[in-house]
Parts: C-alpha cells; structure tokens; sequence
C-alpha cells in the first residue's frame, strides 16, 4: 500500500503536508509524490508568454528548460529530506500552455479553466490511472486560492471515483484562510500529530525550492515561522476525507 500524494507542481505536496510526509516514511510506509504540470515547453526558448517571461525572471532563471530542470532537481533534494520518491508527469505548466488557436490561454494563474482545457482533467486522469494500484491512498490539494492547476487536478483526481484525502494547500491557505471552511463541509477531519525532527524535516524541504520561495513567502525565516505556527495551531498536519 502506498501513499500518494498528487502534486499539481514541484513544491505543493512537500509545502502542504512534509512533515507528514516524513512521519509516514519513518513509519515504514510507501510514500510517493506525482508532480503533474512539470513538462518540458516544446517552443524554442525565448517564444513565450509575458507572463511566463515574468516568472522566469523573478526565479532567477532564463530559460524553460532550465526552469523545468532546476524545478525538477529542487523536488527531488526535497522529496529526499522527507524520504519520499518523486515521479514527474509531462503536462505542462499553465504559464506555458497554448489554446486551441495558439494563444496563451492564460496571463493569471489564478483564473478559471480555459474552455479549450475542457478536456484536460480527463487526460490528467487517464495518465494517473494507468499507474495506480487499487489499494494506493491518494492525497489531492484542495485547491484554496482558486490557482487554475490545482483547480484542474482536483477535477482529474475526483475522475478516478476513488476515495480520496484531502490536504490544504500552502501557502495559499495562510492568505484565504476562510476558504478552507467551504472546502471541508461534510468532510470528516484528520489531524496527524508530528514530531520536531518532522517539523524540522518540513522546513528543510521548502526550503530546498529556493526559486520559488521569494514568491510564497516574505524570506526563508517568514516559511518557517508560518509552517511552525501553522503545525503548532492544528496539533500536526490535518487531512479530510468523505465517509
């Protein structure tokens, strides 16, 4: 049996549930975490959006491919601090993706699925399908904060008809904390308790996607301040689940 956690890009599983993440290592289980919009852009570097022009440059990395390698090594040093492995899927990051008519579809990632994505859950779907096993547990975001990848992960998780556990997603949860209690309505919740070596485990993970932490948090001490407080008000790590 193993533990799946479904991350929509390389940083979310390890920010919303690391600490839980190593607890469940150290206790023997089977942990892994999917990464699914984290493929290589096929246009030639340079033939992008301004937005994604705009991301590159507040990473600190020029170019797509360097994005997605540099992303995709951050993930793997964190994932190693937790002791999880990682699998990285191919479907691309919002930034990146084109519709139907070559435009970038779209120039916020907090917006709702573009109409000519209509298909893309199920495509998400699918690939997740074909590599699951019938007695694995799945760990989806919620998608707090409306971002649309997470958004049309869930929509691919929920596809499968399985049972699913949910986790919040941070950082996004410390700037709408009132929407996680739309979220979780007739859900039943979880809290799992972690030790200071989990909690410190956390911190070092985050800490490892040094390209991206400028645009979640404050600084390096404000990640780790907010994950302690946030594990100190809640007991631990929460997750929610139907039935």
């Amino acid at each position: 049996m193993r533990w799946i956690y479904i991350s929509p890009h390389l940083d979310d599983a390890v920010l919303s549930s690391g600490g839980l993440i190593y607890e469940q290592v150290r206790a023997g289980l089977d942990v892994e975490i999917w990464t699914l919009m984290c493929g290589f852009p096929p246009e030639p570097d340079g033939e992008f959006s301004p937005y994604a022009r705009v991301m590159h440059y507040q990473w600190g990395i020029s170019t797509a491919a360097d994005v997605v390698h540099a992303r995709r090594l951050e993930d793997n040093n964190a994932a190693r601090i937790v002791g999880a492995k990682t699998v990285h899927f191919d479907f691309l990051d919002c930034i990146y993706r084109r519709g139907k008519n070559g435009d970038w579809l779209y120039t916020d990632i907090f917006a709702p699925p573009h109409d000519d994505e209509a298909d893309l859950p199920a495509q998400i779907a699918e690939a997740i399908s074909a590599q699951i096993k019938s007695d694995d547990n799945l760990v989806c975001q919620f998608a707090i904060g409306d971002h649309v990848d997470h958004v049309v992960v869930r929509r691919a998780v929920e596809l499968l008809h399985r049972p699913i556990f949910y986790d919040a997603d941070i950082p996004y949860l410390f700037k709408k904390p009132d929407e996680l209690a739309q979220k979780i309505i007739g859900m039943n919740e979880i809290t799992h308790g972690i030790t200071e070596s989990a909690l410190g485990a956390w911190q070092d993970a985050v800490a490892e996607y040094a390209s991206q932490i400028s645009g979640l948090f404050e600084s390096p001490e404000d990640m780790r301040a907010k994950i302690q407080q946030y594990s100190a008000e809640n007991g631990g790590i929460r997750l929610w689940s139907f039935g």
